[in-house]
């Protein structure tokens, strides 16, 4: 695969998936560029802020950012190839119409108003890009999430629902639980394909309730999820984040997950040593992955800062050896 080819160890993955969406999933594709033969990326399609939502809401287009996240994480690194993925990174500055917009993602809605289709654009951007993975978004229609929430009103046990992606990820509320809008979309082509013949399938880290759980609740990824004979590894997030999980402990992200997806299974839970875990922390930590049919592995997965403490910053590098080990010890569940 075009890009970074640090080796790790001997063991190279045939075939991954990732899923997921935003700076979360650019993690994993980062670190599943270095030891997998084939990389595929499924990507969230809700996004309703920021210069996705004004492209999604004036062209009736997919959000293209996580989009454009996924295929720069991918794309080749050669100096001319890293110089076009800056650009495609880049912002637009100042006060006007195009201010705030993404490069990468008036890029991509050009090519799909020239193509008509967005599996096409994607293939085109990534052609610009030396892409040779694959970036698909997880259905073929731009998706919103409810939320219930709670502690929005002077009476707690009150459950609000809240529509949309920055509502969900800012409210100052507790989230319950997600839903999609419209409700059992379909999977975009070649999805549930990747997903039945891959290797590994990875899910997080990222926003739980945003990028990581909504993959879950198309009918169609869920099923393949659980048929598929992949190893199934779930990366957990370094720290909670403001807003979806503050204050939520590494058990109750597993535990909200099976909740969202009762089907599906997992066998490999990836958790950074460092991650400040107490002894009983641990055991319940324990005791919700073996509710989701895995085991814990832990292996670090974090930067090290200059101080030499663990960093909320995934590094690519470690990443990559963990989800080798992932792949092993899922080969022989």
């Amino acid at each position: 695969m075009t890009g970074d080819t640090t080796p790790v160890g001997s063991r190279r993955i045939p075939s991954l998936v990732a899923l997921g969406g935003g700076h979360g999933l650019s993690a994993t594709l980062r670190a599943g560029r270095i030891v997998a033969e084939e990389v595929t990326a499924v990507v969230t399609v809700a996004d309703d802020g920021g210069s996705s939502g004004r492209l999604r809401r004036e062209l009736g287009i997919l959000p293209p950012g996580d989009l454009r996240m996924a295929l720069c994480a991918l794309a080749a690194d050669d100096p001319e190839h890293a110089r076009l993925t800056r650009l495609f990174q880049h912002r637009y500055g100042g006060t006007g119409a195009l201010a705030g917009h993404a490069v990468g993602n008036l890029v991509f809605a050009g090519f799909w108003e020239m193509l008509g289709d967005p599996l096409e654009a994607l293939e085109a951007v990534g052609s610009i890009l030396g892409v040779t993975g694959r970036v698909l978004p997880m259905s073929p229609v731009a998706l919103d999430i409810a939320a219930e929430v709670v502690g929005l009103e002077a009476d707690p046990r009150v459950v609000r629902t809240i529509i949309g992606q920055v509502a969900v990820a800012t409210t100052p509320g507790s989230v319950r639980r997600v839903r999609l809008i419209p409700a059992d979309p379909p999977a975009a082509d070649g999805v549930v394909e990747a997903i039945e013949g891959a290797d590994i399938v990875v899910l997080g880290p990222g926003s739980w309730f945003t990028s990581v759980i909504p993959n879950t609740l198309v009918p169609e990824i869920a099923a393949a999820l659980a048929r598929t004979d992949a190893t199934k590894a779930l990366v957990l997030n370094l720290a909670p984040q403001p807003g979806e999980t503050a204050g939520f402990s590494a058990e109750q992200h597993l535990h909200v997950l099976r909740q969202h997806a009762p089907e599906v299974d997992f066998d490999v839970i990836l958790v950074d040593p460092r991650m400040p875990l107490s002894a009983t922390e641990r055991e319940h930590l324990d005791r919700a992955a073996a509710g989701l049919g895995a085991r814990v592995l832990t292996a670090e997965i974090a930067e090290t800062g200059p101080d030499g403490t663990m960093r909320s910053v995934h590094d690519p590098v470690l990443l990559a050896a963990a989800l080798a080990g992932a792949a092993s010890a899922g080969a022989v569940r």
